[in-house]
C-alpha cells in the first residue's frame, strides 16, 4: 500500500509495540510453509476469469485450490474470460494455473454462496454454504455437498440449517461450520458453530461451544449473534474464528477466539486481548474496543504467519463510538494489526490505520503480511478520510512487514466494495472481490473485476 519514509510522528503513532502478557501456554512454531518467501509480484497474471459487466453489483465471496482446480464462490451471474462469456449461478471452477480455463463446472444454485470447503485432499466433492434454498432443482437450505464433475447436489449429506452459513472449514474428516443458524440438520446442541460428519452432515459433537451474546453499548445498532469466519493455523490444529457473540466455551470472548483442536473435543485457548474484548473495560483506564455503532462486529479477517507465531487482524468499524474522529487514531478500528499468537492475554505488536476505511481480509508469508479491503490509504493515523501526515496512496489492499507493519507492497487495487477474501497459495496470492462502480483494476491492469491473482515470481 504505497512506499516507506513516513515522517517520523506518523511511525510512532502508527506502530505501538507492547509485549504480550504472560509467558506461558506458548503457541508452538511450525515449518513455514514450502512456498516461496515472497513478496509477491506487483504485476497480477493476465487471462484469469472476472466478473462480467452484468448491470448490478455482483461479488465474488471466496476462493479456495482443490488439486489444480480453483473454486469461486459468491453472488454473480456472469463470468467472463476472453472474448466468452459463461453463465453461471454462483459457484464455478478453473484451472489454478495458466491460462486459467474456466472448465465448464456450473452448479446452479439459486442464492449467495459464502463458503465452499472440501475434506481433506478429496476433491470430488465439494461442501457450500451461504443463503439459497436450491441446487439444480433439488430443495436444500443452506448448506450441502455437491459432485465437482456434474454440480449435482450429494444426497445423504444433511441439507439443512436454519439460517445462513458463512463459513466452512474441514479439519481431520470434521466440517467445522459457522453461521446464523440456530440448528442444522435436525440438532440444535450447537448454535452458530457445529461440526459435522463430513459423510451424513449429522453434528458428531467435536465442537461443542455454547456461543452466545452480542455487542452491547450506548447507541449500538442491531446485532446478532453468529460466527462469520475462521482461518486454520498452518499446524493444522488450531483455528481463529471472527464473529459477533460475548461467551464461547464459558469463557467471555468477543469477536475473535482461538481453538485448540488438538484433543478429542475442540477447545477454547486462553488467547485473547483487553483490546477486543472488555477485560480490562473501556477509556480512559481501559481500552476502545468498540467501534462505531454502525459497525460493532469489526473484526473481519484473520491470518496466520508461516511459523503460527503471530496472528494478523483485518478490521472494519470506523473509529472508536466514544472517540471524535478528529485527533490521532487509537483501538482497532478500521486497521490492520499484528498480535502475538501465545495461549494467553495479549497486546498488538503494531497497528496501521487506514484513515477510517475497512479492511476485509489477510494473509501473509514470510516477507509480508497483505490485507485487503476498501481503503485508500496505509498509514494514516492522523486522518480519518483524509489523508493525514505521513499517509501513503494505497487503495484497496496493502502490504506490510511483520516485523514493523510500515507498508513495503503496494500494487494497487480497485477498491469497489472490497476485497472480501485472500488465499495465498504455492503459487501466489489470490484475491476475491467485487465489480462495484465498474471496478476491474488491479496491480494497475484492467481484466481483474472480483477475481485477482498476484504471482509469486519465478526463481
Amino acid at each position: 500500500m504505497g512506499t516507506l519514509g513516513w515522517r517520523s510522528r506518523a511511525a510512532i503513532a502508527v506502530l505501538s509495540v507492547a509485549a504480550s502478557i504472560g509467558t506461558t501456554a506458548l503457541a508452538v512454531p511450525v515449518q513455514a510453509r514450502s512456498a516461496p518467501a515472497g513478496p509477491v509480484s506487483t504485476a497480477p497474471a493476465s487471462g484469469t476469469p472476472q466478473l462480467a459487466p452484468s448491470g448490478s453489483v455482483e461479488q465474488v465471496r471466496q476462493l479456495v485450490q482443490c488439486g489444480g482446480t480453483m473454486y469461486a464462490v459468491g453472488s454473480f451471474t456472469e463470468i467472463k474470460q476472453g472474448q466468452t462469456t459463461y453463465r453461471v449461478n454462483n459457484v464455478f471452477s478453473f484451472s489454478a494455473t495458466s491460462p486459467y480455463k474456466v472448465t465448464g463446472w456450473f452448479p446452479s444454485v439459486n442464492g449467495k454462496v459464502n463458503t465452499i470447503a472440501f475434506n481433506g485432499g478429496n476433491c470430488a466433492d465439494a461442501y457450500i454454504g451461504g443463503t439459497f434454498t436450491s441446487i439444480g432443482g433439488t430443495t436444500v437450505s443452506d448448506i450441502a455437498e455437491i459432485d465437482t464433475t456434474t454440480g449435482a447436489v450429494v444426497h445423504g449429506f444433511g441439507t439443512q440449517a436454519n439460517g445462513e452459513v458463512d463459513t466452512i472449514a474441514s479439519y481431520n474428516n470434521h466440517l467445522l461450520v459457522g453461521g446464523h443458524f440456530k440448528s442444522i440438520n435436525q440438532s440444535s446442541a450447537d448454535p452458530y458453530m457445529a461440526s459435522l460428519n463430513p459423510a451424513n452432515g449429522q453434528d458428531d459433537g467435536f465442537v461443542h461451544l455454547n456461543i452466545s451474546g452480542n455487542y452491547q453499548y450506548p447507541g449500538v445498532g442491531p446485532n446478532n449473534t453468529n460466527v462469520y469466519n475462521q482461518q486454520l493455523s498452518h499446524g493444522g490444529t488450531l483455528d481463529l474464528v471472527e464473529g459477533d457473540f460475548t461467551s464461547v466455551g464459558g469463557l467471555a470472548r468477543q469477536q475473535i477466539f482461538m481453538l485448540d483442536l488438538s484433543g478429542p473435543a475442540a477447545t477454547v485457548t486462553g488467547w485473547s486481548s483487553p483490546e477486543w474484548d472488555g477485560s480490562q473495560g473501556n477509556l480512559p483506564g481501559g481500552y476502545p474496543y468498540q467501534c462505531a455503532t454502525k459497525e460493532p462486529f469489526y473484526i473481519k479477517g484473520a491470518s496466520w504467519s508461516p511459523d503460527d507465531s503471530t496472528v494478523y487482524i483485518a478490521t472494519n468499524g470506523f473509529h472508536p463510538w466514544n472517540q471524535p474522529t478528529s485527533g490521532p487514531r487509537t483501538g482497532l478500528c478500521d486497521a490492520a494489526a499484528a498480535f502475538p499468537a501465545t495461549q494467553t492475554e495479549v497486546t498488538h505488536l503494531w497497528i496501521n490505520y487506514t484513515g477510517c476505511d475497512s479492511l476485509y481480509s489477510t494473509a501473509a508469508d514470510t516477507s509480508t503480511a497483505y490485507f485487503g479491503g476498501h481503503e485508500r490509504w496505509s498509514m494514516n493515523p492522523d486522518g480519518c478520510n483524509f489523508p493525514g501526515p505521513g499517509a501513503v496512496s494505497a487503495p484497496g489492499m496493502e502490504g506490510l512487514s511483520p516485523a514493523t507493519g510500515s507498508l513495503t507492497y503496494n500494487p494497487t487495487r480497485g477498491r469497489g466494495l472490497g476485497a472480501d477474501d485472500m488465499q495465498l497459495t504455492s503459487g501466489g496470492l489470490w484475491i476475491a472481490s467485487d465489480n462495484d462502480k465498474n471496478t476491474a483494476m488491479c496491480g494497475g491492469k484492467g481484466n481483474h473485476a472480483g477475481i485477482c491473482f498476484f504471482p509469486y515470481p519465478s526463481t
